[in-house]
């Protein structure tokens, strides 16, 4: 059996009197055990964090900037191992892994660097007669410590973008990993005990779902951030509604092939990032709405696409899509394509499951009020669908309760900037998929997307408040 790994308690490794089992899940086998600390470590790591929050804020910025750097150090050095961990937990071939592996070093680097940027500003206040001689000093300061629940399908680097803007800012962070993928968070945290941080400054404490509400619920930790479901997330704001809670709830991503596009390009990129991860992500495209003049031309080279992505053991360094995180999430894929099959759509390609593998599939015919048109798959499904103008198209893409990312692969200017305009999404990219993040750029949605922005900066902001301090009697 594999060894137990610690968690980490206000920056020491600890073990308390439970076990939890981390399986692979492309064939089921054990690949490791993790302890789970007892309600008294927990509140142990509440109270530290609670304790060390006026340390933190006052840690200077080069102390900050750092132990962020060398975070990103020592990613760097241990990438292979750590790639190799997150497909032993994810499932996700070792392609994707060092991808993100490679992703959070550079959002550790990113977070030094705006560290060392992060800085107040001045305001005159003097534009009227009664201000003569004031000045405003605007500072952001921390709301408290931070919550931070992280998903399985980026078990390290959505880690990084809440651990890293947290220290940043100088916020103590309680990392809650989700329970199929807890390894990854578990070796930050190693990395992040070498830093020298202030006892306190943060926790990884993988505890089951059915224990995080007391830790959402404790009022020592004024800000929660969430990665996840739409129900759970929701469940959290309404839980704690006078918190300061930023929630990333995923969506059902759309594309709009335009006539004028390199349909060779776009169906290449549509194939591998409908499937890419499983599908399972957030903006992993799900919904291709495509001009009716290139749809009989298109379709083909999408599901050629499709067909060409090299399935099967995530461990094989060809293989491009690997298993779902466990077979009950390949199971309800299966049970929304049958659906949507039953309403009259058709499977063009794909629609077979293998345990927790999922068939890359293309549907086309789907009935607008199939799941898989109007939830999020969060499986490697896409629907394909003919548009007539461009009203119709922008209609379609806005017709949806999330409102994530879009991509629009088009040559035009024009469409480019009306598409900015009038797609109701947090984020729209021109000429390529809407699954491309820049993991320094503001990053979040609208509608039941969720609220609030991730993106090093972003993230800094959202975790802290303005504070203004007015200097009286200068000459200015």
């Amino acid at each position: 059996m594999p060894e137990t790994t610690p968690f980490w308690l206000a920056g020491r490794p600890a073990t308390g009197d439970g076990e939890l089992a981390v399986t692979h899940p492309y064939d089921g086998r054990p690949v490791g055990a993790v302890s789970v600390p007892t309600d008294e470590q927990v509140e142990q790591a509440v109270a530290a964090a609670d304790a060390v929050r006026a340390q933190a804020a006052a840690l200077p910025l080069h102390v900050r900037a750092e132990a962020l750097a060398h975070v990103a150090r020592r990613l760097g050095e241990r990438a292979a191992e750590i790639a190799r961990l997150i497909t032993a937990e994810n499932g996700k071939p070792l392609l994707w892994a060092r991808g993100e592996v490679s992703r959070a070093i550079s959002t550790f680097r990113f977070a030094a660097e705006e560290t060392r940027r992060w800085s107040g500003r001045t305001q005159r206040l003097d534009t009227d007669p009664a201000a003569e001689g004031r000045m405003a000093y605007v500072s952001r300061v921390p709301h408290g410590p931070v919550l931070a629940i992280t998903p399985f399908n980026f078990p390290l680097n959505l880690t990084a973008h809440k651990v890293a803007p947290a220290v940043a800012v100088g916020a103590p962070v309680i990392v809650k990993p989700a329970p199929a993928t807890p390894l990854s968070a578990l070796l930050l945290g190693e990395i992040l005990a070498e830093t020298g941080l202030p006892e306190g400054m943060f926790s990884v404490l993988p505890v089951p779902n059915e224990r995080a509400s007391a830790l959402v619920e404790d009022p020592r930790l004024p800000v929660v951030s969430f990665t996840g479901s739409g129900p759970v997330g929701w469940m959290i704001k309404d839980l704690v509604p006078r918190k300061h809670v930023t929630l990333e709830l995923g969506g059902n991503a759309a594309v709009v092939v335009c006539a004028d596009a390199d349909l060779d390009h776009a169906a290449a990129r549509i194939g591998l990032f409908s499937n890419y991860q499983a599908g399972q992500s957030c903006i992993a495209v799900q919904r291709v709405y495509v001009a009716r003049e290139a749809y009989e031309s298109f379709v083909p080279r999408l599901v050629s696409a499709v067909e060409g992505l090299v399935t099967g053991d995530p461990w094989d360094e060809a293989t491009q899509v690997g298993p779902l995180i466990s077979e009950d999430a390949a199971r309800r894929v299966e049970s929304w394509v049958a659906e949507a099959v039953d309403g009259g759509a058709k499977v063009l390609t794909g629609g077979t499951r293998e345990g927790a593998s999922f068939a890359p599939t293309v549907l086309a015919d789907v009935p607008a009020d199939a799941r898989v048109s109007c939830e999020e798959v969060f499986g490697p499904v896409l629907l394909v669908q003919p548009f007539d103008t461009l009203d119709e198209a922008f209609a379609l893409v806005n017709d949806s309760r999330y409102g994530l990312q879009a991509g629009v692969f088009t040559r035009s200017l024009d469409v480019a900037f009306r598409a900015n305009r009038e797609l109701e999404v947090g984020g729209v990219v021109i000429g390529d998929v809407p699954s491309y993040r820049a993991d320094q750029m503001p990053y979040g949605g609208v509608k039941e997307s969720g609220v609030g922005r991730e993106g090093l900066r972003s993230a800094m902001e959202d975790f802290t408040y303005e504070k203004v301090m007015v200097l009286t009697g200068l000459r200015l």
